[in-house]
């Protein structure tokens, strides 16, 4: 098992399910920008994280 990289910040795995045309396009992503399919995710999710945690106010919906 590769080991986490070593860092300021503590690392946690996780495993996920992706249907398999949305992994084919995050093949395809990290091939364009040649990085690892796991640095798409970890871009994405956090770039997801940060979008919730500043909700653009004129845009914001109330979730149910």
């Amino acid at each position: 098992m590769a080991k986490p990289r070593i860092g300021t910040e503590d690392i946690t795995r996780a495993t996920v399910s992706f249907p398999a045309d949305v992994y084919a396009e995050l093949e395809r992503i990290a091939a364009t920008k040649k990085v690892s399919v796991a640095w798409v995710v970890r871009e994405a999710a956090e770039r997801y994280v940060a979008g919730e945690a500043d909700p653009p106010a004129a845009t914001s919906r109330s979730r149910k």
